[in-house]
């Protein structure tokens, strides 16, 4: 098993596909998405363009629907919900399908969904990931970050690196072996500086500082906890994920 990381979508190769991709977003959107399905959505259907959005869940029964939208942090008009984790509550999202746009994280997912298998990574889910790798071993996995609007993203990068560093602490599968990248490298040894102290730098990145502005703070605190959910969202076709 090889280990890819890409620091955002535009940085993916172009002309070939991983058996595996896995979508970061750990400032909010596949830390979302993986809470609503804990909390019992039937699904998540993501979408970069948000009319796409509101056009093609108007066809949806409205009372198994929830429209989320979020652009710069805040919640679009004429959206049921932002892109906040914590309002993805049992007794708000149980037995209805999120439609989801976001700034980074949906772009993302989108720009891997014709890889062959296609998970959602967070902080809150990575021990999930990890065990679903080291018993699937597919052979090629690329570690794709949403960034911001193309730019390199702290959070992303570490949750990349706490991926890898469970493979190697629960298998014996060496760094060389595992290393498709210098990236993957340079991200693992970010988590083993910060692992300890998430939070803070959760905090110093510039994507928190940018929530923390928009008065996040709790979101940052959920965000950063580590194996919190055991839940894995997988893409059941395009553009749809569930468990």
């Amino acid at each position: 098993m090889k280990l890819f990381v890409y620091h955002a979508p535009e940085l993916i190769p172009h002309d070939s596909l991983p058996q595996c991709a896995i979508a970061i977003d750990v400032l909010r959107a596949t830390t979302t998405i993986a809470t609503a399905l804990h909390s019992g959505a039937e699904a998540i259907q993501v979408f970069s363009d948000i009319d796409t959005l509101f056009a093609e869940s108007e066809a949806f029964p409205a009372e198994k629907r929830i429209r989320a939208g979020e652009r710069g942090g805040r919640k679009v008009e004429n959206c049921d919900l932002g892109n906040s984790p914590l309002d993805c509550t049992p007794e708000r999202v149980k037995g209805k399908r999120l439609f989801l746009s976001t700034t980074n994280g949906t772009r993302c997912l989108q720009s891997i969904q014709k890889a062959k298998t296609v998970i959602v990574a967070a902080l809150v889910n990575r021990q999930t990931v990890v065990d679903y790798l080291l018993k699937q071993m597919p052979e090629n996995v690329w570690l794709v970050s949403s960034g911001w609007e193309g730019d390199y993203s702290l959070e992303d990068t570490i949750c990349a690196g706490a991926v890898a560093d469970g493979i190697l602490e629960q298998s014996q599968i060496s760094l060389s072996d595992l290393a498709g990248n210098d990236e993957l490298v340079a991200a693992l040894s970010l988590y083993r500086q910060w692992k300890h102290q998430m939070p803070d730098l959760l905090a110093v990145s510039s994507h928190g500082q940018r929530l923390l502005r928009l008065q996040g703070h709790k979101d940052m605190a959920y965000c950063s906890e580590m194996d919190k959910l055991q839940v894995l969202p997988m893409q059941k076709q395009e553009g749809v994920l569930a468990l």
